[in-house]
């Protein structure tokens, strides 16, 4: 399995550099409501559907809600490592419908951004070293861009920027990119436009945000793929079930199989890289 890279440390340049692992893909959104879970979960499901080792982190604790979307009621969560009573290994819950795995937050708690700086370092070690054990770590982030969504953000090899056509999902998405890029992060951030009314409207909505990150950032971040608004999302939404479970051959079900692919055949291209440099 992929090794996490080293601590963090200052390159030969002065920029900060990160522990991070080239197998987690961080799910990110400047605000709530964008269907960033729901994307999250599909996404894992449709890797997990193509053989990977896949592990779903849910990384909103205040707010988590991907075992309220699956159905599940796990016995421990990360509470329970926040609390110190068991390693993040030890909370790891087997989805067997979906044919993944979970490590599922909980709601109504406090937030990680109210942890301690030392606590919340030891907590993203524990997930990397834990990443070492599966092919492909997606984790749910929350929404906005506070510290905790930040340092995780920088321990994934890639972030996936979750927006729709809502002029505030817009704006804050744009908020995102610019303080990632503050933080030396920009490079590994990828644009997911969700609801899309059809492929046209998606492009238009992707046109929007490049045009402001190229006029204020002077940054292009890419397009990684579009998901169309879809009624049977809410369907599975509402029945806690997976759409690849519920309505495979959906609009919404098909376009995040392609975001799976493309992200697939980047790790492939990662692997090759890798190799070639050692």
């Amino acid at each position: 399995m992929p090794e996490a890279t080293a601590e963090q440390t200052n390159n030969k340049n002065g920029k900060p550099t990160f522990r991070r692992a080239p197998n987690v893909i961080a799910i990110a959104s400047g605000k709530g409501g964008v269907g960033k879970t729901w994307f999250s979960i599909t996404l894992s499901h449709a890797l997990a559907k193509a053989g990977k080792k896949v592990l779903l982190f849910d990384g909103d604790l205040g707010l988590a809600n991907v075992d309220v979307q699956l159905g599940l009621m796990p016995k421990r969560d990360l509470n329970d490592v926040i609390r110190g009573r068991l390693g993040l290994d030890k909370v790891i819950q087997e989805y067997e419908d979906g044919g993944f795995d979970i490590i599922a937050g909980r709601s109504g708690q406090a937030s990680l951004s109210a942890l301690p700086s030392q606590r919340l370092t030891l907590l993203r070690d524990q997930l990397l070293d834990v990443a070492n054990e599966y092919d492909i770590v997606l984790i749910d982030l929350g929404a906005g861009v506070d510290r905790t969504v930040r340092m995780l953000s920088a321990s994934a090899a890639r972030t996936l920027l979750v927006t729709t056509d809502e002029p505030t999902s817009l704006t804050d998405a744009y908020a995102f990119i610019k303080l990632g890029s503050a933080a030396g992060l920009s490079k590994n951030v990828g644009v997911v436009v969700n609801q899309a009314t059809n492929e046209k409207e998606g492009a238009k909505t992707y046109k929007t945000l490049l045009k402001a990150c190229e006029n204020f950032l002077r940054l292009k971040p890419p397009l990684v793929g579009m998901v169309r608004h879809d009624p049977k999302v809410k369907d599975t939404i509402r029945h806690q079930t997976p759409i690849l479970t519920r309505s495979p051959n959906s609009d919404a079900a098909q376009d995040v199989q392609e975001i799976a692919n493309l992200i697939l055949h980047d790790l492939e291209n990662r692997k090759k890289t890798a190799k070639s440099s050692v």
